[in-house]
């Protein structure tokens, strides 16, 4: 029986709306795209908390930027593409560099977006907010996830990136098991022969992934890193002195995302080898989300056969 898949983008939405009833400082802006963002939900409930800027992302920061200095929780939604694309200077220099307590929850990250292409695939966004001081990552991976996570940075003082996928992803956790920390990642299966490290979408794809390789005879770890930056070291260093090989895997360039966060960390304390899987260093293209990722190899199949190839 296939697996419930749930629209995280909905969940935020809710989320916002539940959070804008027990904190009246909660506001929300978008660019002209809270139909597609589900900030629309916030909108609907608090009009006069709401501010649609239009297309016009340097604006939706800065503005946001300014109701933080009042003491506003800004919430800023577009697609990934746009907010960090287009405001990176607006994000580095008025929000990050001040420090100021906005709240980015992007949304159409990554090869999935589809059948927009190349130009709305933002497949670089989470190396560009990573090299910014002063702002935390987080890339959920199901709905339980998402709303945690949300709820996390209403409550968190500073900058935040929240990366929310377009598509609709199937429930990994518990939600009255689950709890999000910020400084910890999630050890979801234990493994002695390989560790595969991945976040977001690309999570369920390596927990099958690890089912498929199991049959094979390759007994494989499974890291859930949530929190790109700052990033759990700990955990990362310690799956590497037993597993001796770590593979990571995003719905990401190789290049500037969690693989190269994971790289930095075993570089600098336990050098293994890590093989980065990904989007390679190239634009995306216009197809069917479940067509691109197999295509980049980033389904549970394509992974299987590229963790096979790299063992033998």
């Amino acid at each position: 029986m296939q697996q419930e898949c749930k629209s995280v983008r909905n969940a935020y939405g809710k989320t916002l709306v539940e959070l804008g009833k027990l904190n009246k400082n909660i506001v929300v802006l978008d660019a002209d795209l809270s139909c597609s963002t589900q900030t629309q939900q916030f909108a609907k409930e608090f009009p006069e908390r709401f501010f649609n800027v239009g297309i016009a992302e340097q604006d939706l920061m800065t503005t946001a930027a300014g109701l933080a200095c009042v003491g506003k929780i800004p919430f800023v939604s577009t697609f990934a593409m746009f907010a960090t694309g287009r405001a990176w200077e607006q994000i580095r220099n008025t929000i990050c560099y001040s420090n100021l307590n906005v709240k980015i929850a992007a949304t159409h990250g990554g090869i999935t977006v589809g059948e927009d292409g190349a130009s709305h695939q933002s497949l670089e966004d989470i190396s560009i907010m990573r090299s910014i001081p002063n702002i935390m990552i987080i890339v959920p991976a199901d709905e339980t996830e998402t709303i945690q996570a949300v709820k996390y940075a209403a409550q968190y003082n500073g900058p935040v990136y929240i990366r929310i996928a377009r598509t609709n992803l199937p429930d990994i956790f518990n939600e009255k098991e689950y709890k999000f920390n910020p400084y910890k990642a999630i050890t979801l299966k234990e493994g002695r022969d390989i560790t595969i490290i991945t976040n977001g979408e690309t999570l369920i794809e390596a927990l099958e992934c690890a089912k498929m390789l199991k049959e094979k005879g390759v007994d494989a770890e499974v890291i859930n890193m949530p929190v790109v930056k700052p990033i759990d070291s700990d955990t990362v260093i310690n799956s590497a002195k037993k597993t001796k090989r770590i593979i990571t895997v995003e719905n990401h360039s190789i290049i500037g995302g969690l693989g190269s966060a994971i790289c930095e960390v075993l570089s600098e304390n336990y050098p293994v080898k890590v093989t980065r899987i990904g989007i390679n260093d190239e634009f995306g293209q216009s197809g069917k989300a479940k067509e691109l990722m197999a295509y980049y190899g980033l389904n549970a199949q394509e992974l299987t056969k590229k963790i096979m190839g790299l063992i033998k």
